[in-house]
């Protein structure tokens, strides 16, 4: 008995090709930001270049990816105040040629919230009048008019298992200022692709795979963490103090998982190592965590499920 296939519109099919393509899209350079909404932020968010490797045929080349370079983003900005760092962020992804970006904060909201697709988010975020903190308790508002729960978590957080939901008060300075400082700057550019929300500018012709210089994915390196059975806390020393011995064994454990896929300089595996926060760890962590999906995921699916096209998706 034949089984029936299902019927496949033409339309649907231009959609699927199109999302096809995106995976054809090779990037050559993958940055990691580990992003704060902090005041300061320069100072204790990190952004990391890691350069794929070319294949020369040497069976001792087996690493693809080597970092390049890694810094406080203040220090790479010039000042840490964080609207110069995020202006900075903005202009350096702008910038880029045949780069995937992995930024650490959420891309967008749940969509319980009613807030609309991202361009609508984007709007909401851009338009309100308040700081961070105010517009998390506004959002915690309009969930308690929904129901019993302060704090709902999208899809991607659950499947993800990110620490935290995108507005709880320990994420909603990275997800305020990440959404209005950064992605606003950069959300509509000809040659920028912010996956998934984008997926439907190049299904409605208004942009082409070919024309694309650069996308740009959510990270998250807890979430990397988990993928990679790696631990996911006790690796970040609290209070600026330098990291104990329980903290340098679970970095040690992390970068050997890394070795086999990322070429690391000896200094900059110490800067990994001392940095108190793991902040500098985490940015390598993003742009891994995002190359591996970028090669791993199906895109055609992504693009198609009903909730990452409106609330967003981590690439882990």
């Amino acid at each position: 008995m034949h089984r029936k296939q299902p019927i496949v519109t033409g339309e649907e099919n231009l959609v699927n090709a199109t999302q096809a393509r995106i995976s054809c899209f090779q990037p050559q350079t993958i940055m990691g930001v580990d992003f704060s909404g902090a005041a300061q932020a320069g100072k204790n968010a990190w952004i990391a270049e890691l350069q794929v490797s070319e294949d020369d045929g040497s069976p001792s080349r087996t690493q693809p990816l080597k970092l390049v370079d890694l810094q406080p983003l203040g220090r790479a900005a010039g000042d840490p105040a964080r609207d110069i760092v995020c202006k900075y962020l903005a202009e350096k992804i702008l910038e880029s040629r045949q780069a995937l970006w992995g930024m650490d904060f959420p891309f967008g909201l749940p969509i319980e919230l009613g807030l609309g697709d991202w361009e609508d988010q984007i709007r909401h975020v851009t338009d309100f009048e308040g700081d961070a903190q105010s517009y998390g308790r506004h959002l915690i508002q309009i969930a308690r008019g929904l129901g019993d729960s302060m704090h709902i978590r999208r899809a991607t957080d659950q499947e993800t298992r990110t620490p935290f939901d995108c507005y709880h008060y320990r994420i909603i300075y990275q997800t305020f200022h990440g959404m209005r400082d950064v992605l606003a700057r950069i959300a509509g550019d000809a040659q920028t692709l912010v996956l998934p929300f984008d997926s439907k500018r190049l299904d409605r012709g208004e942009l082409r795979v070919s024309d694309v210089h650069r996308i740009v994915l959510e990270a998250c390196p807890s979430s990397t963490l988990w993928q990679m059975s790696l631990p996911r806390q006790k690796y970040k020393q609290p209070g600026g103090k330098p990291p104990d011995e329980v903290r340098r064994k679970n970095r040690r454990a992390i970068l050997a998982a890394l070795t086999p896929t990322v070429e690391i300089s000896p200094y900059r595996r110490k800067v990994m190592m001392d940095n108190p926060g793991g902040d500098a760890l985490d940015a390598v962590l993003a742009a891994v965590g995002v190359w591996t999906a970028w090669y791993r995921d199906d895109h055609v699916k992504i693009a198609e499920h009903p909730r990452y096209r409106l609330e967003g998706r981590v690439y882990c």
